[in-house]
């Protein structure tokens, strides 16, 4: 079991701190989902910023399940121990230091994995947030700063000589930012280096990725960034490959959930969109659609022609467009529900793609027991071991696939074949409902607007993720 601290984690799959992305709705599912552990938004630790709405929304909440903890990010030690003591007085039981964010108008500061170019600065960073706060203080880097500046093996010694409490590695320099795909050899040198926990990051979209970076790296566990947007239960798929299932709580209803139904999926996604929806519009001093309303009366006014003739009434619609900013609800609610769009348009080419393998191993699961010889030539516990890997692997490789295809209604039924045409068709149609999605300005179109795609894709039979 990893422990942190005080703090011992139920799993080995945790939430990567991303900016704009873990805010607190998204955090409190991914719990729910099976995150042993998530982390809130970076936050800057000029004192300057503090008082934003921006900085205010990314601090820990009173309702995160324990351990809360927050990444803050700055190149001043003594700023960083000040931001530090005042994440711990707001709630905040452990503290992440930011040195592995790869942006420009991070590392232009000298933040973020820019950091790693001095090694002196680090351990002064180090040493003053460690020596500021008394709660656990955590580090996530990348493997250097440029392919031929890996120094992630060095910083990560240092650090748990300053009392680092553990490590996050993501398997790309600061120079690679996401291009390319990430390394874990450095990630595996770290865990040897070290003897704190470190958690191997990067390109981990998957539960059979996770097992196989954990197997590879030797990592305690792994930290799970962009593969959990629009993916929310990898966390609990990634359980129950480990063999982790009660790390996994149960959704908004309070009922247990089996995500091969896709059903479950859809009432996710929903709940989500609600949430998003509940929490900023409590922190909006604007009404949604009173808001909306009367700025859109107003804007209409304002460009009516000298005779009282409206213009056309299309361009007035795209200059309206143009001039309201919808509340921060709604901008929030379109990010994270298209990720969900494009997670669902995925798996449908994955599927596609994927199932002739799929038909193959169904048809080995068909298969039930081997011949009395075969058997006598081979122990039992050997056999079953054996058959436990390949299952697993077939399995775990096929997931994205069998989670699709054994609803009842509403999905394409098991076994049915997709066409080209058919792909391209679902595809088409996903891709049009995001983009739709992604123009409305007010929270009850976006709820009709998700109820009403979901509702339509159960009514023709077309899969439903």
């Amino acid at each position: 079991m990893i422990q942190i601290g005080p703090y011992k984690l139920a799993g080995r799959a945790v939430l990567a701190p991303m900016a704009g992305v873990t805010d607190v709705p998204f955090r409190q599912l991914c719990r729910q989902m099976g995150a042993a552990m998530v982390t809130a938004e970076m936050s800057a630790s000029d004192p300057a910023l503090r008082d934003t709405k921006k900085s205010q929304l990314r601090l820990t909440h009173p309702y995160d399940l324990e351990p809360r903890a927050i990444q803050i990010v700055g190149t001043d030690p003594e700023q960083m121990a000040m931001a530090a003591r005042y994440q711990v007085e707001h709630g905040a039981q452990i503290v992440d230091i930011n040195m592995g964010c790869p942006a420009k108008k991070v590392c232009k500061k000298l933040a973020g994995s820019a950091l790693m170019k001095d090694e002196g600065l680090v351990r002064r960073i180090l040493t003053a947030v460690v020596a500021s706060v008394d709660v656990p203080v955590t580090l996530k880097m990348r493997t250097g700063w440029d392919l031929d500046n890996r120094n992630a093996v060095q910083i990560a010694q240092m650090a748990e000589d300053m009392g680092i409490a553990s490590l996050a590695v993501h398997g790309r320099t600061r120079a690679c930012r996401y291009h390319g795909a990430a390394e874990y050899d450095t990630i595996a040198a770290v865990v040897q280096a070290v003897t704190i926990p470190v958690f191997a990051n990067g390109d981990i979209t998957s539960a059979i990725k996770a097992k196989t970076v954990l197997d590879y790296t030797g990592a305690d566990g792994v930290m799970i960034g962009r593969g959990a947007q629009g993916k929310p239960w990898i966390f609990r798929e990634i359980n129950d490959l480990l063999g982790y299932a009660n790390a996994s709580s149960e959704l908004f209803t309070g009922k247990p959930l089996s995500f091969g139904d896709a059903n479950n999926k859809e009432r996710l996604i929903i709940a989500h969109l609600r949430h998003i929806h509940r929490y900023y519009n409590q922190h909006d001093n604007r009404c949604d659609s009173q808001h909306n309303n009367r700025h859109n009366g107003e804007y209409t006014k304002q460009i009516t022609s000298t005779n009282g003739k409206l213009v056309d009434s299309k361009a007035v619609d795209n200059k309206v467009k143009a001039v309201i900013r919808p509340n921060l609800a709604v901008r929030m609610a379109r990010k994270h529900i298209c990720w969900y769009f494009e997670q669902i348009a995925h798996s449908i080419i994955e599927q596609y793609e994927r199932q002739d393998e799929r038909q193959q191993y169904q048809q080995e699961q068909t298969v039930t027991a081997e011949p009395e010889t075969l058997a006598a030539e081979t122990t039992t516990e050997t056999r079953h071991a054996a058959n436990r890997e390949e299952t697993i692997r077939k399995t775990a490789a096929l997931n994205t696939i069998t989670d699709y295809s054994v609803s009842e209604t509403g999905t394409i039924p098991l076994g049915c074949r997709l066409t080209p045409q058919e792909v391209t068709r679902l595809t088409d149609k996903i891709e049009i409902a995001r983009k739709q999605f992604n123009q409305l300005s007010s929270c009850t179109a976006q709820l009709e607007h998700i109820k009403h795609f979901f509702g339509e894709l159960q009514t023709t039979g077309d899969i439903a993720a």
